[in-house]
């Protein structure tokens, strides 16, 4: 089964490949055209008229422009070493291999699948981007009634003339950016799932599930058109993606660990909850700095705009939020438990950081205080309500992070957006106003758009991970999960200097899905039989 599975996608990647080679003209792969339609350089040496002193001062803004968009997305690009890092640090030292080769193989696969259908679907529609040249033919979606359902143009990055350096520049950008949504579930889901699953999962995050709501509200989609077709402010405003990329990959986490199941040795008989610690809380420490390193570029980068000084604010406002997240989550845990909680201190400055994602650009020092002040609290409530109610197992609290906070931050837009930047966004002509400053049709469009990634995000990936833990199984076998998954799942241990010796049980059969905990006190192992 496993090996069909996997001839079926080389075969369709081959084949995908093949159509691709045949493109139609059009573009400027050269970036020869960009802010001119004539030579550069003077008619006559060390005389250039008005005219062409210009157009050398367009091309130098678009030259500043391009390095500034390609420059934050490299930095963006190591979000990825962060990520693997705190999941990895996270988990238990077993399952090492197996969470460090999610996070890299769903960079591989995510990429893939954006080139081929992803980029296509979110951004066909978008337009052109006058940041990045204005020649960028995004100009075909699916539409009804005026309403823009699905972009259709950037297949394979040719279909349609979009061989140009301006959609090139624009698929780098929002390829390292869907790469963060098709990462946060293997960390919800991890020292349990099938490493199949993760690459299957991936392709459908990275070629449907991100790109559909993506272009909804950054490719010119329905959401962002509700400011200029119903008066609801401008329209979904989302900067730099709370809920483009977070709440997105936060509903899917939420859903894969439903599904999946808690890790054997999670939970009591009587469902209480037993604690398995992260292996390597300094590792995951050194990954919540690089993610905060990288967050300045991954926000302040969407300017697209290396010229537009507003990036000033929306750079210090991430700074602020994230370091009061960190901090006001470090005091709630040393206040209620007694100690700081290194691990929580981690969680609580990324979700500082996921909730000023949104609105980083349209508020002031003050609110961007605010804002990170409640996702500290926030992410602390949201794990323990989760574990401890909900009694679903998320080793990394991705869902807390990312979904909760995601959804806060998108709120966060309609409450303190202070009118002061954003004109023209969307098609309207105001600038982003919340409901603090005298703009309620804001919140609303702001509301609307929490539902739609609730019901959209939350609702499709349950059924796709239903239907996938139906057709192939997404759990690994109960003894691999024992033993750790770098060597049933990988061929290779992590820390080969030791081995652990796997655990026997009287009857030789573990069930799926049972709630066990690691001590062997009070344990129900299966069938009702004790160790």
């Amino acid at each position: 089964m496993k090996k069909k599975i996997v001839i079926g996608i080389v075969l369709a990647l081959l084949l995908a490949m093949t159509v691709g080679v045949v493109y139609a003209a059009g573009g400027d792969p050269t970036g020869a055209n960009l802010g001119t339609a004539k030579d550069i350089a003077s008619a006559v040496a060390g005389k250039p008229t008005l005219e062409e002193v210009a157009t050398q001062v367009a091309k130098n803004k678009l030259g500043i422009n391009f390095v500034w968009v390609m420059l934050t997305a490299f930095l963006i690009f190591f979000f990825q070493a962060g990520f693997a890092l705190v999941e990895t640090g996270f988990t238990q030292a077993k399952n090492a291999m197996h969470t460090m080769a999610m996070n890299l193989m769903v960079f591989l696969v995510g990429t893939v699948g954006f080139f081929l259908t992803g980029f296509a679907f979110m951004m066909g529609g978008s337009g052109s981007f006058s940041s990045l040249g204005g020649t960028a033919p995004l100009n075909h979606a699916l539409s009804i009634g005026g309403w823009n359902l699905l972009g259709l143009n950037g297949f394979f990055l040719s279909s349609g003339g979009t061989y140009d350096v301006g959609v090139y520049a624009l698929f780098f950008f929002e390829m390292v950016f869907m790469d963060t949504t098709v990462t946060i579930p293997t960390g919800a889901m991890a020292e349990r799932v099938k490493f199949l699953a993760v690459v299957i999962g991936s392709f459908f995050v990275s070629m449907v599930y991100y790109p559909i709501y993506g272009g909804w509200v950054w490719g010119g989609g329905w959401l962002s058109q509700l400011g200029a077709k119903l008066g609801l402010g401008n329209g979904v405003i989302d900067f730099a993606g709370s809920g483009v990329v977070h709440a997105m990959g936060g509903m899917m986490a939420l859903a894969g660990a439903m599904v999946i199941g808690p890790r054997i040795g999670k939970f009591k008989k009587d469902g209480t909850p037993v604690a398995i610690p992260g292996h390597d809380i300094p590792m995951a420490i050194l990954g919540t700095i690089i993610l905060f390193f990288g967050w300045f570029a991954f926000n302040a980068g969407s300017t697209l705009n290396g010229t537009d000084l507003r990036l000033a604010v929306v750079a210090t406002n991430t700074m602020i939020a994230g370091a009061v997240g960190g901090l006001v989550a470090m005091l709630y845990m040393w206040v209620k438990y007694g100690k700081p909680d290194p691990s929580m201190m981690c969680n609580g400055a990324l979700a500082g950081l996921v909730a000023i994602t949104a609105p980083c650009a349209f508020v002031n020092g003050i609110s961007a205080f605010i804002v990170g002040a409640v996702a500290g609290i926030l992410v602390c409530v949201s794990v323990a309500f989760v574990e401890n109610k909900l009694k679903i197992d998320d080793p990394v609290g991705a869902f807390s992070v990312h979904g909760v906070n995601g959804l806060w931050g998108i709120l966060s837009v309609g409450i303190f957006a202070d009118g002061t930047y954003g004109a023209g966004l969307n098609g309207v002509q105001g600038a982003v106003t919340g409901i603090l400053y005298g703009s309620t049709g804001q919140l609303w469009a702001q509301l609307i758009d929490m539902a739609v990634i609730v019901v959209y995000g939350f609702g499709l990936s349950y059924l796709f991970y239903k239907a996938l833990d139906a057709i192939m199984g997404i759990r690994v076998k109960p003894e691999d999960e024992i033993a750790g998954l770098d060597l049933p799942e990988m061929g290779v241990l992590a820390y080969p200097d030791f081995q652990l010796t796997p655990v026997v049980y009287s009857d030789g059969v573990i069930e799926k899905n049972i709630k066990s905990p690691q001590v062997l006190d009070d344990v129900v192992l299966s069938k009702g039989v004790k160790l």
